[in-house]
């Protein structure tokens, strides 16, 4: 057990720690090569009785914890959307850790809730969100699109729902691509998975706003009462823009809550070459987008914008007698703005963020991720042996392993299984995979903060280098056969 002032005796190794793995990140396999338990078996099974020192703890944290981990740093790591962060909002998330602010209303800490306020803003006005957008920041976008169908739902019912129960009748909409964290919410809500309504895509991934419609009608004049459209720019599968416009006309005219999901795309919305995205948002009710994905602002910071936010507050707010306050009406108390009573601060690392790099430093870095993407699609389109899904847009490559040999679709799926495996158990490389239709697709997506070009050519050597040897493996067995 330390004491406050054993703190700068043991910092430094710690500090000397994190400096050396950023420095030599790109030693470590991308992805551990563990079995399930075998990090679980090497804990002790009891907590110890004596204090430890905090050397001992880094050594194992070393030996034992560090070698099951996937390093999302990892400039090699393609597989996700990124949760990046930066050298900025790491120094920011110390001084967080180490102020240990509860920042649930104004007065338990006044700085945290005023740079919140400021910070969203910044964020809006940068980015093209209507100024008749207020902001708050979450912990993830399922927890922002939770609050809003939560929301959506006390609106369509005239807030009745949180004191009578949920009806049975109300129905949510979204698109068959949209994330599942919809689904999720659905289910929290109360209104049930029965009654969220799964509209069909086009040939681009993206929701017929006419099919929407349709389907509007018909549920009303089946007695049920839409309650929430949820619009995605960017989907996971493919980063699939819905088209908004169409989208809000029809939830203005039907009187239907508009939520936008831009969880991972919605970072290139300060590149006003992109606002196009979110073209009609002036008719949307809520936004969100994830700095935490593509803003190099460490996990977990998610930025949710709405048109009323009365309306949240009246879903949220519950006002017990010690957390009334003098202030309540002239700041905003932002414990009443989401699920959670208690709040990180999580404002002072965008600051740091925003701050460090400015806007034109954070345009640069976005459109240079874009280029890399680029360059990887136009070398894939290159390989007489692959092809692209779909054109490359914003950071994110779509491509599967086809053969010149005729071969059958089934096998030409099982071909990119074996082929994805292989990339990921090398350890030099971690990507994802996709279903477009019957298509099984590889995932490339170029977002982590410190990524040049030097590693994009590493993930094109890798990926022709394993899908020769599996080309090679294949065409031993056929010979064997014959």
């Amino acid at each position: 057990m330390l004491n406050l002032t054993d703190f700068r005796d043991h910092a430094s190794a710690i500090i000397d720690w994190i400096d050396q793995y950023f420095q030599n990140i790109e030693s470590f396999p991308v992805r551990p090569s563990v079995g399930p338990k075998e990090v679980y078996k090497k804990i002790p099974a009891h907590a110890p009785e004596q204090g430890e020192q905090p050397e001992e703890i880094l050594k194992d944290f070393q030996e034992h914890i560090l070698p099951g981990l996937t390093h999302w740093q990892h400039p090699n790591f393609h597989a996700y959307f990124p949760a990046n962060n930066s050298v900025e909002s790491i120094y920011a998330e110390m001084i967080t850790a180490s102020l240990g602010a509860q920042c649930m209303v104004w007065e338990t800490s006044p700085a945290a809730a005023e740079l919140e306020q400021r910070m969203m803003e910044w964020l809006g006005g940068a980015m093209g969100i209507p100024d008749t957008f207020e902001g708050v920041i979450q912990d993830s976008a399922s927890t922002a699109t939770l609050t809003a169908i939560l929301t959506a739902r006390e609106v369509a019912t005239g807030f009745r729902s949180n004191e009578e129960g949920v009806p049975s009748n109300l129905k949510v909409y979204c698109s068959t691509e949209t994330h599942s964290s919809i689904e999720k919410g659905v289910r929290i809500s109360g209104i049930g998975k029965r009654n969220l309504v799964k509209i069909e895509v086009d040939d681009q991934m993206r929701m017929i706003p006419a099919t929407l419609e349709k389907q509007i009608e018909k549920d009303i004049a089946d007695g049920n009462l839409p309650c929430c459209v949820i619009a995605a720019i960017g989907t996971t599968g493919t980063v699939a823009i819905d088209p908004l416009k169409p989208i809000a006309d029809i939830c203005e005219r039907y009187k239907i809550w508009l939520h936008i999901d831009a969880a991972y795309a919605g970072s290139a919305l300060l590149l006003p070459e992109y606002r196009w995205m979110i073209e009609g948002m002036e008719k949307a009710d809520s936004f969100v987008f994830n700095p935490h994905k593509w803003l190099f602002t460490n996990f977990d910071c998610s930025a949710y914008f709405i048109k009323d936010p009365d309306s949240l507050i009246r879903t949220f707010e519950v006002l017990p007698e010690y957390l009334k306050t003098g202030t309540r009406g002239l700041v905003n108390d932002y414990r009443d703005w989401g699920i959670p009573l208690g709040r990180r601060f999580r404002a002072l690392k965008l600051w740091f963020v925003l701050r460090s790099y400015g806007l034109e430093g954070l345009r640069e870095k976005l459109r240079y991720h874009i280029h890399l993407n680029q360059y990887f699609a136009e070398q894939i389109a290159q390989q007489p042996d692959f092809e692209l899904i779909s054109p490359p847009f914003l950071n994110f490559t779509c491509f599967r392993f086809k053969p010149e040999k005729p071969i059958e679709p089934t096998e030409i799926n099982q071909l990119n299984e074996k082929l994805l495996d292989l990339i990921n158990q090398s350890g030099q490389l971690f990507m994802s995979h996709y279903r477009v239709g019957e298509k099984f697709v590889i995932r490339m997506v170029i977002g982590q903060t410190y990524v040049q070009r030097k590693h994009v050519d590493h993930a094109l050597a890798v990926i022709r280098y394993e899908a020769n040897r599996l080309l090679n493996a294949s065409q031993s067995v056929s010979q064997d056969l014959s």
